[in-house]
């Protein structure tokens, strides 16, 4: 199950990468086109999407690896017990703000595909497919916290706390700024 759930993360991870290098495809061909006096139909609204679906295909992995925006002024304060449910409470608390954003995301996209939504921009994309982004990198992200908050009521150190002790005894505290 490890391997599976680590892959998902890098899967996920690997598209956002995709992403993120389609979205520097779409402005080198802005560019070289823009040199012949010729347009990209719908650059705009696709380095939107990309952008979109980079964000959100990225947050498991970068959650795994202790790299998302945490406040742990009160968690990095208490004792090994107190911090243990306290990491679980907030684990749990995650789950079910992602899990509501998981939910909400996917009747856009449902909602979108049943009126036939189409972009109003040059192209007329269809709506629910770039949408779609959303409840697949948030539904990862919620897999990620599960998986994070069984660990923690196993008794494990989460993942993300390893990933930042890790880089901080080799000298890296680029991701503590």
């Amino acid at each position: 199950m490890r391997r599976a759930l680590d892959a998902l993360y890098s899967a996920s991870a690997g598209l956002a990468a995709l992403s993120l290098f389609s979205i520097f495809l779409v402005m080198m061909a802005q560019v070289a086109l823009r040199e012949t006096n010729r347009q990209f139909p719908g650059a705009d609204d696709l380095s939107a999407y990309l952008c979109v679906a980079t964000t959100f295909f990225a947050l498991g992995a970068t959650f795994k690896r202790g790299e998302l925006i945490r406040v742990g002024m009160v968690l990095d304060r208490l004792g090994p017990g107190a911090r243990r449910v306290m990491e679980m409470i907030v684990l749990a608390m995650a789950a079910v703000l992602v899990g509501y954003v998981v939910f909400w995301t996917a009747q856009d996209v449902m909602f979108s595909w049943e009126i036939e939504e189409v972009a109003q921009g040059t192209v007329p994309f269809q709506l629910w497919i770039p949408k779609l982004a959303m409840p697949l990198g948030s539904g990862i992200l919620l897999i990620a916290i599960i998986d994070e908050l069984v660990a923690v009521v196993r008794g494990a150190i989460p993942s993300y706390v390893r990933a930042a002790e890790e880089r901080a005894a080799a000298g890296d505290f680029s991701a503590e700024v």
